[in-house]
């Protein structure tokens, strides 16, 4: 049951640390955290070789900790299609923060619905597989009643998990609709 409940939890930490990566019109360094670049033949996320700073709601500055990873790192913003125009100048790159058009503000939110729905998807399987180890040791010999104690106290974590990552995305939805 303890461990229903840790990975229940773990899909609603996964859930909220995705959610922090979409871009909702304000600088969030955050969003580059799925972008990766090659370094040194190892695919690295771009917080890993370079600091990323915000030094204004409208501006992102990233430092790579190495010259020569600013052409690659641009690339990679580029190819990330996360809606950043990089401009470098030799030292560092500047992505000014765009506001949100109605229709990327669409394409978000369906983003993180989908999201949502996957976090609780994966909350079901766990109280399917609980459910069905229960009904398994019940048939070996585990009471009815404590069997049923169990299912119960199951649902409760599974209507807290759905209420939660229900909660995160209705809060994701409103910070992306803020204009």
């Amino acid at each position: 049951m303890d461990g229903a409940k840790a990975r229940m939890a773990d899909a609603v930490r996964f859930l909220e640390e995705d959610l922090k990566t979409y871009r909702a019109g304000k600088a969030n360094p955050m969003v580059f955290n799925n972008v990766v670049v090659d370094y040194y033949g190892s695919m690295m996320p771009i917080p890993q070789v370079a600091s990323v700073t915000v030094p204004d709601a409208k501006t992102i500055v990233i430092q790579p900790w190495e010259k020569k990873m600013i052409p690659v790192i641009e690339k990679a913003i580029m190819d990330a299609n996360i809606g950043f125009t990089p401009q470098n100048n030799g030292e560092s790159i500047r992505c000014n923060v765009p506001p949100l058009t109605e229709e990327r503000r669409k394409e978000l939110i369906k983003k993180a619905r989908a999201a949502g729905e996957n976090a609780k998807v994966v909350v079901r399987n766990v109280r399917r597989d609980v459910m069905d180890a229960l009904k398994k040791l019940q048939k070996e010999g585990l009471p009815e009643d404590v069997e049923k104690d169990q299912e119960g106290a199951l649902q409760k974590e599974t209507d807290a998990a759905v209420k939660k990552i229900d909660e995160l995305i209705s809060a994701k939805e409103k910070d992306i609709l803020t204009v």
